[in-house]
């Protein structure tokens, strides 16, 4: 797999976070804590680099460099693959006992990535709204994964910006997962410039 992927966590109604920014929502419908699976760890075999914003970034920082493997399986890829964040106020970005590395929106967030895209065959954006709405709205998403949960919030932050206009999907995958989570990718048409 190759190119800029953006994954979301996403309610059944299309709200990528509460109106407060708050995602109880996942945390209502994966008890256990977990929702990685075999796909996701599979997806991530394929991919040279972890790209966040800097509110993601740091939920991330807080969590995932003490994340026990055995309980968290997506913990060893997060580990072992390059971080990124993107950020024009950070000087540097702390992760466990070491660093990850800082680019500066350059002169903007979309001209940064795709010097990015240069350096990394497949890049990963996990949440990180405000980055993710710039990448889409540049044409420079390639592949689209939603994870879907059972549940309906009603209202929220959506994870397109309201300016993107009308983007083609093609239907990649579908993964109906016995909780009630659906995984869905797309390849986005006309996605990667």
């Amino acid at each position: 797999m190759s190119g800029l992927i953006v994954e979301q966590i996403v309610s059944a109604d299309g709200f990528a976070a509460e109106p407060d920014g708050g995602m109880r929502f996942v945390e209502a419908t994966t008890p256990d804590g977990d929702i990685s699976d075999e796909g996701q760890l599979t997806m991530l075999e394929g991919v040279d680099a972890i790209l966040l914003g800097r509110r993601t970034y740091e939920m991330f920082a807080a969590y995932w460099p003490t994340a026990d493997p055995a309980v968290e399986r997506v913990a060893e890829p997060i580990a072992r693959l390059p971080k990124l964040v993107l950020s024009a106020t950070l000087e540097r970005a702390p992760w466990g006992d070491g660093e990850i590395e800082v680019v500066r929106p350059d002169p903007t967030a979309a001209d940064a990535v795709r010097a990015l895209k240069g350096r990394f065959g497949s890049i990963i954006v996990w949440g990180s709204l405000s980055l993710a709405d710039a990448l889409l709205d540049a044409g420079l998403v390639d592949r689209l994964r939603l994870r879907t949960t059972p549940a309906l919030i009603g209202d929220g932050l959506r994870f397109t910006p309201p300016s993107l206009g009308l983007r083609l999907l093609r239907l990649e995958s579908s993964v109906a997962h016995p909780a009630g989570h659906v995984v869905t990718e797309y390849a986005v048409e006309g996605g990667g410039r």
